[in-house]
């Protein structure tokens, strides 16, 4: 009886091993896998960012969960509204969170690229960009986009890049960089987890967002050179 649930336990254990085994592999592989097949996609240099009609611009909340800026809604906001100016991008499509009325991450970048100096017919919210999945998604069939410029921070942008074209986009990404923030490691970590997750979104689960609607197609205007403000340089309070 002894030898017996030893040998059960001796097999629980190989099978528990080969079960972590796989899961790491497959964790390490479809990080690869994303990382590898986008990195041609991708440009750190603003100015060497493909021109496209339409940037895309992910939301995230205003402030960290310690009061302070986030710093990485301000990189977004200043490299989206470098590419305006430069006129790599002649419109924004500002794609992020609105499940409450207290909360509202596209009417917080319309403001701040607004107020950056980038022209209010250049810019349109999306509020139902719930996820990255979601703002891509709504992109092509919301939004009718076949081809899109993505702006956000490095570590994220192997992922939007690699749903956008899963869906059938021909999407660039653009990074919007700054210095390492104290959080940054629990970032990335969780966007190791949702390369993983996006795989199984794309090919096993067949996800579809959250919600769709109808569609509005986004109208280009001409586009009008503009001096951007410097508002790095003003006090906080300032660019609220």
């Amino acid at each position: 009886m002894h030898s017996v649930l030893l040998r059960w336990i001796k097999r629980l254990l190989m099978s528990l091993g080969a079960l972590l085994l796989l899961a790491a592999l497959l964790f390490v592989g479809g990080n690869l896998w994303v990382v590898g097949s986008t990195a041609r996609y991708i440009e750190s240099q603003v100015l060497e960012c493909r021109p496209a009609d339409v940037g895309i611009v992910f939301g995230t909340s205003h402030w960290t969960r310690s009061g302070l800026r986030n710093p990485h809604f301000h990189a977004r906001m200043r490299t989206s509204a470098l590419l305006a100016n430069e006129q790599r991008v002649s419109h924004l499509l500002l794609s992020g969170d609105n499940r409450t009325q207290a909360y509202n991450e596209p009417r917080a970048m319309w403001r701040d690229l607004h107020r950056r100096g980038v022209p209010a017919e250049q810019l349109t919210m999306d509020f139902a960009g719930f996820s990255t999945y979601d703002t891509l998604a709504r992109a092509r069939d919301v939004f009718q986009l076949e081809q899109a410029l993505l702006v956000t921070q490095s570590w994220h942008l192997p992922r939007a890049i690699f749903i956008g074209r899963a869906l059938g986009l021909d999407v660039m990404g653009c990074v919007a960089e700054e210095n390492p923030a104290a959080d940054e490691w629990r970032l990335r970590a969780r966007e190791w987890l949702a390369r993983v997750a996006t795989l199984g979104d794309i090919y096993i689960w067949n996800r579809q967002p959250y919600f769709l609607g109808p569609p509005e197609p986004i109208e280009l205007q001409n586009v009008v050179p503009f001096t951007a403000p410097t508002l790095d340089r003003l006090e906080p309070e300032q660019v609220l």
